[in-house]
């Protein structure tokens, strides 16, 4: 089983992301949250009604009210507990300016959502692919 928490601000496309992780062969165990700020609350434990089980993976838009994506992803790193999940960018922005500033991050990769094909059909794959090749 993977935890995923997803990150957007979107309803659409938070639903099309786990319709598409949903359609995997691997089990995700789905969290969501609406800005960075409830994401951090969820990750700390903090949130009535929502909880994830670490280790995490977390999938990270970046423009969203409260706490966008690149204030959430300053206050995950500076957190001893949690500085070392992984965290992959899933935007709508293709702004190279946007992809220098969430690698420096210390992301695990950045996606653009009109590249992940239908449904977000390429998702699973790329994350089972990242999977494979580290151990949580």
């Amino acid at each position: 089983m993977v935890n995923v928490l997803v990150v957007d601000d979107d309803d659409a496309s938070r639903e099309s992301i786990c319709r598409g992780l949903a359609n995997s062969d691997i089990k995700f165990a789905i969290t969501c949250a609406e800005d960075g700020r409830e994401a951090l609350e969820i990750l700390r434990g903090q949130s009535p009604g929502k909880h994830v089980e670490m280790p995490v993976m977390v999938l990270l838009d970046l423009e969203m009210p409260r706490m966008n994506g690149f204030a959430f992803l300053d206050e995950l790193r500076a957190d001893p507990k949690l500085k070392n999940a992984p965290v992959f960018i899933l935007s709508s922005s293709d702004a190279i300016e946007d992809k220098a500033r969430a690698l420096s991050g210390a992301t695990s990769g950045y996606l653009v959502k009109s590249e992940m094909g239908a449904g977000y059909k390429k998702l699973p794959t790329l994350l089972e692919s990242f999977l494979d090749s580290l151990e949580f």
